[in-house]
């Protein structure tokens, strides 16, 4: 389980990151592909030599890596088509929705059997993700983008279970390298395509976050390894989510209204009820 708190307290950490350098950031793509090049060079780091992978499921590692990255920049390229179609509201709540395909592939694909009072609480969380969401006008008439966004984000956390189940666990950091210099290399392509500019504040920011981004994934593989996917990734997402939360009241005086004290409420008691 301590693995799974460190991912989850780097998720964190990339949502207060993110919001910062929202202030003091211009070209959002150049951030993110800063990020990408700080998470390689970590990656890297720990891997070392040699860099590509050798031996039994090279190939498998080299796949499911790739696939992984591909689907990490698309999340985020969707991300933001919908918030310029939807608003924030609805994308926001699909993204975090995404829970749901992990969760449910971890029971029909992999054969994971939960006990009734984790499929409570798995249903208690998305109830309260639902609940967190602000109120507002959205236009609701691209739901087909929203669905994309949701499966590209399930998909990409479920890529990291297909590795924990069919992998290499000797190539794990290999994989991780393979996800960001393949994320790393399409975001910098679309940075060109899009003709986006290069601040100091951009790529310092990006390499800020970039740091916490690795962890977080790094983790949630060690988690996926000792614990299983129906109770990681429901109390991966609720658990973020909390902590998120609780750095808005405290450090930028946010305020929480009803709803949001009762859906904190419901995320507790799904926590308890995934890890009894």
């Amino acid at each position: 389980m301590i693995n799974l708190a460190l991912a989850i307290l780097s998720s964190m950490a990339i949502s207060v990151l993110m919001r910062l350098s929202s202030r003091h950031t211009s070209n959002s793509l150049t951030v993110l592909a800063a990020n990408y090049m700080m998470c390689t060079a970590a990656a890297a780091f720990l891997t070392g030599w040699p860099l590509f992978p050798s031996g039994d499921g090279t190939v498998l590692t080299l796949s499911i890596g790739t696939a992984t990255g591909v689907l990490y920049l698309l999340g985020f390229v969707l991300l933001r088509w919908n918030i310029s179609r939807n608003g924030l509201v609805l994308p926001a709540t699909f993204q975090k929705l995404g829970v749901i395909v992990p969760t449910l592939a971890a029971v029909l694909l992999f054969g994971e059997t939960p006990r009734v009072l984790q499929l409570i609480g798995v249903v208690v969380a998305i109830a309260a993700i639902l609940i967190m969401q602000e109120r507002g006008e959205s236009n609701a008439g691209s739901m087909g983008g929203l669905v994309l966004l949701l499966l590209a984000g399930g998909c990409s956390d479920v890529m990291s279970k297909v590795f924990e189940q069919y992998g290499n666990a000797a190539q794990e950091n290999h994989f991780l390298l393979s996800i960001f210099v393949v994320a790393l290399v399409l975001c910098i392509i679309l940075c060109i395509v899009k003709k986006q500019g290069v601040t100091l504040p951009d790529v310092l920011y990006g390499f800020a976050i970039g740091i916490p981004n690795y962890m977080s994934a790094r983790f949630l593989l060690r988690a996926l390894m000792q614990v299983p996917a129906v109770v990681v990734y429901p109390t991966f997402s609720v658990g973020t989510i909390v902590l998120v939360t609780l750095v808005g009241v405290v450090f930028f005086h946010e305020r929480l209204d009803r709803r949001k004290l009762l859906a904190l409420g419901m995320i507790l008691v799904s926590l308890v009820l995934l890890n009894v």
